[in-house]
């Protein structure tokens, strides 16, 4: 008789995840969450999964093999959701792995029979090094993740989720689509994650959405000069489509 975790493999392939600096790697693009990017960050107590790759084999067999260093000690992997559109197949994906779940409250309603589930308000704390900021508008419980070295290998990066998508080589802004919760608020949240940034910060930007507009290097360089760069108060006028 086949266990219980043999009748949860997926039946596609899939391509592995792609490393993109030390300790980072990038997962193809899945239909799963519309074509977004999932993101496996090392760190030096945990593995963060940041948003649910494609459920497939090839994603499966990387995540399930990752070498556990004895030295390092006890070590808790997570899966971190930065909004709904990165959700995908989190119930099964977590049912393999067994890694516990962490989503803004607000869409913790999203994820039924998902166990361990953790949820956090305004902000959180996840290890040394590693915070979360609410930054709803893109979807209701939209977050941002912000790592600082030495996790990141030597500079601080955020990953953005949806609240930035790539528009253009090197370039990320926030886009007013017709499924976008609410974006007065998404504004307000860009508004807010200047603020709550360290000075200086981030050094690179991690977009949870597609990737197909940078055109070459997945990480977008400068990213604190990106966030000063971006008018708020011209894009408050951007009709739905992402057109001003």
């Amino acid at each position: 008789m086949a266990s219980p975790v043999a009748s949860l493999l997926p039946s596609e392939e899939g391509r592995p995840p792609q490393p993109v600096r030390p300790g980072l790697w990038l997962f193809a693009p899945s239909r799963e969450s519309q074509g977004g990017s999932a993101w496996l960050l090392e760190t030096v107590d945990a593995d963060l999964l940041i948003d649910c790759p494609g459920y497939t084999r090839a994603n499966l067999r990387f995540l399930a093999g990752r070498v556990r260093r004895p030295e390092t000690g006890p070590r808790e992997d997570w899966i971190v959701l930065t909004g709904r559109s990165g959700h995908g197949r989190c119930r099964r994906l977590q049912q393999v792995l067994g890694w516990p779940v962490l989503v803004q409250e607000q869409e913790a309603y999203l994820l039924p029979g998902v166990e361990p589930l953790h949820t956090f308000a305004e902000e959180h704390r996840l290890g040394q090094g590693l915070r979360l900021l609410w930054t709803p508008g893109p979807s209701p419980g939209a977050c941002v993740v912000h790592v600082s070295p030495p996790e990141s290998g030597g500079q601080d990066g955020l990953f953005c989720g949806r609240l930035l998508v790539p528009v253009a080589p090197q370039r990320l802004a926030p886009l007013r689509r017709r499924d976008t919760f609410h974006w007065a608020r998404q504004l307000r949240s860009l508004e807010t994650l200047r603020r709550w940034l360290p000075a200086g910060s981030p050094g690179w930007i991690a977009s949870g959405a597609a990737l197909g507009a940078l055109r070459g290097p997945k990480l977008v360089e400068h990213g604190a000069r990106q966030l000063a760069s971006l008018d708020l108060e011209a894009l408050a006028h951007q009709r739905p489509g992402g057109v001003s």
